[in-house]
């Protein structure tokens, strides 16, 4: 089984100290107004010029000898700025006085703190001492899973295929006392034949892997997570640009694996289906074609209209199955449009939903842990351009216009109408760094998935 990645806090002991304060309260400070800061910090400040900015530090020693350390806050910036303390030098840090929102803090840093160190050593950073009245505990929770997200993401496909990918979600499972089942082979042909469709051509085999958590729990959450572990675009191959960060086409898994882990070490009073379709679509005389046409496992027929659109047909087959138990809640993650980025960029994601009280508590609850969405429609009018004229539903219909949307139409039909679902169109990668949120593979939508299902649910930790 592989390791599981930890985000952990220093244990306590001495430390650095570190000063926080809104830049205008240091520039202030520095034209004498009255403060609470060290005045070696001030002094040193005014002596060198430096000028206070947003995530800017200045290393200064204490009347006693003792190092210390100014850091500028931004009071209308990133929640997470924290994280940038995770660039101090080596060393154990602690904040000189409880933040406002110890949690938040704790975590901005933990997430800034965060290295992919598979291939390439990392030098020894910073490490802070759980900040005054933060949940160590719980904080420490979700850091950790959405480092393990960040590292699945991040892994190439050489080392990340359907196998490995599996392995990881055993070894989740094996943590919290979760149930695994794996559907592959000419099973998987006949129970799921859209997601044997699309991973045939590769000889990495492709499989649906299941995960249940408490299924005697009353309230029913399922989560669905596309694991296209490498898209070449199947026979429609991708030009070069568009293949290049397709290591991460299965973000959608890997959003889903830190969800899960984050509901169940948080021991949530609900019941957790985990459902991942793992496929690599690769180019080869078993490829499926475009014209093909296959029937779901619903029991539609879908014409291929394109073997690059294959993250829907794949999540298609994993939404039916999910339904089928009627879940109370029912939610895809998946990296499954350009369009999407062309809407709204990489840091935004889309959400689809027809419930407008669950599209509410989407939106407040991204907003309010700092892991943003944004609805858009899944508009009625474009339906009738999903169809076939000689199947049920054609995967890719031409024109290209409003992808994102069309996708989400399409993974609409595989969920009973009326249904508690919504579906995330996520990038899962962070293309410059931001403050907790270094470049490369991100676990979007995973925290806020979390903090709604406290909510719609009405549940708390039950340990």
């Amino acid at each position: 089984m592989p390791d599981l990645p930890e985000l952990k806090f220093a244990d306590d002991g001495e430390a650095i100290p570190v000063w926080c304060a809104p830049v205008a309260a240091i520039k202030a400070a520095l034209d004498g107004a009255a403060h609470a800061l060290p005045a070696e910090a001030l002094s040193l400040a005014k002596a060198s010029g430096f000028a206070p900015g947003a995530g800017k530090s200045l290393a200064f020693v204490q009347a006693g000898g003792a190092p210390g350390v100014l850091f500028c806050l931004d009071e209308d910036g990133d929640v997470f700025q924290f994280g940038a303390l995770a660039g101090l030098p080596e060393g154990v840090y602690r904040l000189a006085e409880a933040p406002e929102h110890p949690d938040v803090a704790g975590l901005g840093f933990l997430l800034g703190a965060y290295r992919f160190t598979r291939y390439k050593a990392a030098k020894p950073g910073a490490r802070l001492i759980a900040p005054q009245g933060a949940d160590r505990a719980e904080v420490e929770t979700v850091a950790s899973a959405v480092a393990l997200a960040r590292d699945l993401i991040n892994t190439p496909a050489n080392d990340l295929g359907p196998d490995e990918l599996e392995g990881f979600a055993r070894a989740l499972a094996e943590k919290f006392g979760a149930a695994v089942r794996v559907i592959q082979g000419a099973e998987l042909e006949r129970e799921c034949p859209l997601i044997h469709a699309v991973g045939k051509g590769s000889p990495r085999v492709p499989r649906l892997v299941e995960l249940r958590w408490k299924p005697e729990r009353a309230k029913k959450l399922a989560l669905v997570g596309k694991g296209v572990c490498f898209d070449s675009g199947g026979l429609n191959i991708k030009p070069d640009s568009a293949m290049a960060l397709m290591k991460k086409d299965m973000g959608g898994a890997a959003a889903a694996l830190a969800a899960s882990a984050m509901i169940m070490a948080g021991d949530l009073d609900l019941s957790l289906r985990l459902l991942l379709p793992i496929v690599e679509n690769s180019v080869s005389g078993e490829a499926f074609r475009p014209g093909d046409v296959y029937r779901s496992r619903k029991g539609l027929t879908v014409e291929i209209g394109n073997t690059d659109a294959e993250g829907r047909l794949i999540l298609a087959d994993a939404l039916a199955l999910a339904d089928e138990e009627a879940p109370d809640l029912l939610v895809d993650f998946a990296t499954l449009t350009g369009a999407a980025r062309v809407a709204l960029g990489p840091d935004l994601p889309p959400f689809y939903t027809d419930d407008d009280k669950l599209a509410e508590m989407i939106a407040r609850n991204g907003f309010a842990c700092n892991d943003p969405v944004w609805r858009l429609p899944l508009w009625k009018a474009y339906e009738p351009k999903l169809d076939s004229k000689i199947a049920d539903l054609n995967n890719a219909p031409a024109g290209g216009m409003a992808g994102s949307i069309m996708a989400a139409l399409f993974l609409k039909r595989f969920v009973t109408p009326g249904r508690a679902w919504a579906h995330f169109d996520i990038y899962g990668w962070t293309p410059a760094a931001k403050p907790g949120r270094p470049e490369g593979g991100e676990a979007q939508a995973a925290r806020l998935i979390y903090n709604l299902a406290r909510e719609k649910f009405n549940v708390a930790k039950l340990s």
